[in-house]
């Protein structure tokens, strides 16, 4: 469980790293798992955005008792998953990810997901490791994202430099096995990896369930500011308590 100043320190800051890690037979099956999935489905080497859709033995490792009891600390006792991806920037060819926030992908309103960050590799700033603005959260608002169609990114929505301080960045280095939890609003990117050691993730994202899934909203999103990936298909999975706003859609997706 997160102590109280852990909890805190994730509303203040937008993110919070738990003193818990990821049992090491945990970490080599989600690193199996990985493994079988990029056998079968080889474009997936840097990136899967729905690991769900694909292998739903990853949804074992979304299900462990201990992550689920620090999201309910800061989301409150009723919530979904309604994602699983997993990033994998691999040795020497990972590609960026700039700055911006989750919530501009996101077909959620109120907008609102916590997510949770597995790091089955060591995570440093020479291999890409995330960056994080701390306190970027606090507005509540989405900031003004440009689309910016660089192949080196992994995304195509940016924040301008503008809208941040990239030197008040905060490097989040964590060891194989180690979690973060950080907030759907807070600003985030990472570096490309030159390094020899790959920088493999695999993501939870959260919502609570007073917030609603639209599955609309997402079509129009993808096409209006020309995103990669649809979110409509996603199963939304109830992990927590009960669907407070009685309009989210739980049936099983193909």
């Amino acid at each position: 469980m997160l102590s109280d100043d852990q909890v805190a320190r994730y509303h203040e800051d937008g993110f919070v790293v738990p003193d818990y890690h990821l049992p090491d037979d945990t970490v080599a099956a989600i690193r199996a798992d990985y493994d079988r999935l990029v056998a079968r489905y080889p474009e997936f080497l840097d990136y899967c955005p729905n690991l769900l859709a694909y292998d739903l033995s990853f949804l074992n490792h979304a299900r462990i008792p201990e992550i689920l009891d620090m999201v309910a600390q800061v989301l409150g006792p009723d919530f979904a998953l309604w994602n699983s991806s997993f990033f994998a920037k691999p040795a020497r060819a990972g590609r960026k990810t700039p700055w911006h926030q989750d919530g501009e992908y996101w077909p959620i309103w109120p907008v609102a997901t916590c997510t949770v960050w597995m790091a089955i590799d060591d995570a440093t700033p020479d291999n890409g490791c995330m960056r994080f603005i701390r306190g970027s959260h606090r507005e509540r608002e989405l900031r003004q994202h440009r689309t910016n169609n660089d192949r080196s990114f992994t995304l195509n929505q940016e924040l301008p430099a503008s809208e941040f301080e990239e030197s008040e960045a905060v490097d989040l280095v964590l060891e194989s096995g180690q979690i973060s939890l950080h907030d759907v609003f807070l600003v985030h990117g990472s570096e490309a990896n030159r390094s020899d050691q790959p920088r493999r993730a695999m993501t939870l994202r959260l919502m609570p369930t007073t917030s609603v899934f639209d599955r609309e909203l997402s079509t129009r999103q993808t096409k209006e500011k020309n995103l990669a990936v649809d979110h409509a298909e996603r199963t939304l999975y109830l992990m927590r308590g009960i669907d407070q706003s009685g309009r989210n859609d739980f049936r099983m997706r193909r």
